[in-house]
């Protein structure tokens, strides 16, 4: 944990957010910035810099379980949604600690950027 990180902050109950799901190792919430008109991140409450860091297999399933009842919770998974994670400066991550996009409730343009 990193006593400057705001998710670690909010993993660790300092910072209360509404939850929509949560494990042993993840939380999921609306994010404060939405890019879109239904955006929620998911985050370990372990402290990982990017995804790079990330080299436990059991985590890595258990992320992609969150995100899926994350989507699940939000109503996404029949019109479907996007998932983002962004890596380093020019990946576009602002904060560094590893966390994953969810953005749905509109069509989402390809490209993205």
């Amino acid at each position: 944990m990193s006593d400057n990180c705001i998710f670690c902050k909010i993993a660790s109950k300092r910072i209360p957010v509404e939850p929509l799901y949560e494990d042993e190792n993840f939380i999921a919430f609306h994010d404060m910035n939405p890019q879109a008109p239904v955006h929620a991140l998911v985050i370990p409450k372990t402290h990982f810099e990017t995804i790079m860091e990330l080299d436990d297999e059991a985590l890595m399933v258990g992320a992609f379980r969150a995100v899926q009842a994350t989507a699940k919770a939000l109503n996404l998974t029949e019109e479907g949604f996007r998932t983002v994670i962004n890596c380093r400066e020019n990946g576009g991550q602002t904060v560094y600690h590893l966390h994953f996009h969810i953005l749905g409730g509109r069509f989402m343009q390809w490209p993205p950027g």
